[in-house]
């Protein structure tokens, strides 16, 4: 009888046990019916009702697919965090073309800010430019709609499009004024990296390398620009980040590894990820070569991963403006309804333990530079300092 018992308690136990596991976390629709009904509602269980309910009930047909685009969205908003976006179908495709340096839209070179897209260039030959659009003004609203509060690749997504569509997009000048201008998409194929070689003091030929994103294949776009400038006499390279708001975690590593041959390019670690060393890939150019990278307030992410960790590995020295201050990455998982969720997942540390951000999601202090140039000389001053500190490097 006591056997008897103990086999009953157990088996108690057990079912406890796993209606608490199932409570916590588990997937309560994998489940036996009479199970399922003593594990409780699932997490999901009430979105589906009201979702359903509104299918059901309101006043005027409601699509799906609205509705529960509306209920991530919102869902992601509560975050708080202005780098995590739910991207819709729609953005989601046109995210991943942005990370091509081929695609579909009007000729502008982005930066997020509070109240829209500011522009940091606008591409030759690109309907942007044809239609009179400027560096240095801000894209405020995409077909009579303020991007205001939008992620920036919710924003860029609503200006993209297929080739030949047009878009309307409210422009801000520099003195405030608003205007608005109708343009039509066209194939749009972006040099993410261009270099050319200058002459410093001394005589001392510099190779000047600049990365507009780290999208995909810009390690090896900015190997091959390095080694070509060496190639033809460059004594001494200057990396210019300018402008560059990042882009993928990997391309930096890969941007890292053409100048430092070995260690830790960034540290990650975040809640449910583990702690992890990017290290060096290998291959870099040779040590004596001088490095200089040259930054501004619009360099973030992954440009203050490679400013960061060719600081702190003692490489080369940083010229120019204090960074973005950014200190967290973000992981996009596809959904099943053909979008994503961006949202940040943990945060990254230089080679020396530095985060840059100012605490999770908040802006932070960046890279200081180890020389500063005033932004009121102008981009061609802070240039000319970063060719001059490389070349007082090599001399």
């Amino acid at each position: 009888m006591r056997t008897a018992l103990k086999a009953v308690a157990i088996a108690a136990t057990l079912l406890f046990v796993l209606l608490a596991g199932i409570r916590i976390g588990g997937n309560r629709e994998a489940l036996p019916g009479p199970l399922a009904q003593l594990a409780g509602p699932s997490r999901s269980a009430s979105f589906d009702e009201a979702i359903g309910l509104i299918e059901d009930n309101y006043y005027r047909k409601i699509d799906d697919s609205t509705l529960q685009n509306a209920g991530i969205d919102g869902a992601v908003s509560k975050l708080r965090d202005r780098f995590s976006a739910y991207l819709d179908p729609r953005a989601y495709r046109a995210f991943k073309s942005h990370q091509n340096p081929h695609f579909s839209g009007i000729g502008l070179d982005v930066r997020f800010v509070e109240d829209g897209l500011l522009i940091a260039r606008v591409y030759p030959g690109t309907p942007a430019e044809k239609a009179g659009i400027k560096a240095g003004e801000t894209v405020v609203t995409v077909n009579g709609k303020p991007i205001r509060g939008k992620s920036g690749e919710s924003a860029v997504a609503l200006i993209q499009g297929q080739p030949g569509t047009p878009v309307t997009v409210g422009i801000r000048d520099r003195s405030g004024k608003v205007r608005q201008i109708d343009v039509k998409r066209a194939r749009i194929a972006v040099p993410s990296v261009e270099s050319k070689t200058v002459v410093g003091p001394g005589g001392v030929k510099v190779g000047v390398v600049s990365l507009s994103g780290f999208v995909e294949r810009a390690g090896a776009q900015v190997s091959k620009a390095v080694k070509a400038q060496l190639a033809v006499g460059a004594e001494a390279i200057v990396l210019d980040l300018r402008g560059n708001g990042g882009g993928l975690l990997d391309e930096a590593v890969a941007v890292g590894s053409v100048f430092i041959e070995r260690g830790p390019i960034v540290i990650t670690k975040g809640r449910n990820r583990p702690r992890e060393v990017y290290r060096a890939g290998g291959g870099a150019i040779p040590a004596n070569v001088p490095v200089v990278v040259l930054v501004d307030r619009n360099s973030a992410s992954a440009s203050e991963i490679v400013a960061g960790a060719i600081q702190d590995s003692g490489r080369g020295v940083v010229v120019g403006g204090r960074t973005f201050g950014k200190g967290v990455f973000q992981e996009v998982t596809e959904l099943r309804n053909g979008g994503a969720l961006d949202i940040t997942v943990g945060e990254y540390f230089t080679p020396s333990g530095r985060n840059l951000g100012g605490g999770g999601v908040k802006q932070g202090s960046g890279v200081k530079p180890n020389i500063e140039v005033s932004p009121s000389g102008g981009p061609q001053a802070a240039l000319d300092a970063a060719v001059a500190q490389a070349a007082r490097k090599k001399r």
